[in-house]
């Protein structure tokens, strides 16, 4: 009888064992980063906390604008995608019926004993050869030779929208997956914040939150005066005081900060593009100085947030996550640039 034996553990060899330890170090390291959240920061300050919990929000708002200028391609992308399939059934749909056509013509002239040569290939295993030789069809009688052309026509667009199709699937995905990549990007952010408010007291958090607010002037602000299409659109920021900051959201229930400068021009008859990069080339530049009610006025050197100018000064905004739609000034950001839309 053979003998059982113990088999034998392999052990880890010292690269293998290098590589384990060295993951294992730099999840670490990676976690830590990511979250901003070390032991060294159970140390922090109210005030370091501030300023950690604003640069964390910054952050989230840089990666919502980029998500939003992902989201917005794939809904053009998905929306062309559709298109082009619509457009290639009904090409095949026109295709077939074309084949259908010469198959008529052949068994008609199988019938009588003859086949036109150009039938016999165009309606081949390979129809597309006809094409190389389009001599045969000027033999075929005028209405065989018009038929093979379009079948030939038909294919080629086929083709081409096939082809289209394919690259705005490509599109869409990889905006999905650059969509989902800042989707991330912002949700982490947001949960770092909060993880260090969390260790405040609660007066702490809220001396933090006021500081956060600065100018506190809400629906009791008066607008200069102004009229138009500027009037419509700061008569809408003027309604949606007090409603939600939600990421990504363009209204009527909640917004962020581009997504409420959006709504409120659309509200005026004039489509601005999503984001905050984009917006800021949608229409024309003014000064500082030059500030009229309606304008966009842009803040941060990345110009990543966005409010509508109301004048005296003031803008209304969407500021961040946990702060509604507000009247702030615009001294209270770094201002970047304005434009005025058309």
């Amino acid at each position: 009888m053979a003998s059982h034996r113990k088999p034998k553990q392999r052990s880890l060899t010292s690269s293998t064992a290098r590589a384990a330890a060295l993951l294992a170090l730099t999840g670490a390291a990676s976690a830590t980063l990511l979250d901003g959240t070390g032991h060294a920061e159970n140390r922090l300050t109210p005030a370091q906390v501030k300023a950690k919990v604003d640069a964390y929000q910054r952050q989230a708002e840089e990666a919502t604008e980029r998500y939003n200028g992902a989201k917005d391609k794939a809904d053009k992308a998905r929306a062309a995608l559709d298109a082009l399939r619509d457009q290639a059934a009904r090409r095949t749909t026109r295709l077939n019926a074309a084949r259908n056509a010469l198959g008529a013509f052949a068994t008609a002239q199988y019938r009588s004993g003859t086949i036109a040569p150009a039938l016999q290939l165009a309606l081949s295993s390979s129809p597309g050869q006809y094409l190389q030789r389009a001599s045969l069809a000027e033999r075929a009688g005028s209405r065989q030779a018009a038929l093979i052309v379009s079948v030939g026509r038909q294919e080629r667009k086929l083709r081409q929208v096939r082809g289209e199709a394919a690259d705005r699937l490509a599109a869409l995905r990889a905006s999905q997956t650059a969509a989902a990549h800042h989707k991330r990007t912002v949700q982490q952010r947001l949960a770092a914040a909060d993880r260090l408010l969390d260790r405040l007291t609660l007066e702490q958090r809220q001396r933090l939150l006021a500081a956060q607010d600065g100018d506190k002037a809400g629906a009791d602000a008066i607008a200069s005066p102004t009229a138009g299409r500027a009037a419509r659109a700061v008569s809408y920021a003027y309604a949606a005081l007090g409603k939600p900051y939600v990421w990504g959201a363009t209204g009527p229930h909640g917004y962020d900060c581009s997504g409420l400068t959006q709504a409120a021009w659309r509200a005026a008859g004039v489509a601005l593009p999503r984001t905050t990069y984009t917006q800021i080339n949608a229409g024309r530049r003014v000064t500082r100085d030059q500030l009229a009610p309606g304008d966009l006025v842009f803040f941060y050197s990345g110009v990543s947030h966005v409010g509508l100018y109301i004048g005296d000064g003031r803008i209304i905004h969407a500021p961040r996550p946990g702060a509604p739609v507000r009247v702030a000034s615009v001294a209270d950001m770094p201002f970047a640039g304005a434009a005025r839309p058309a």
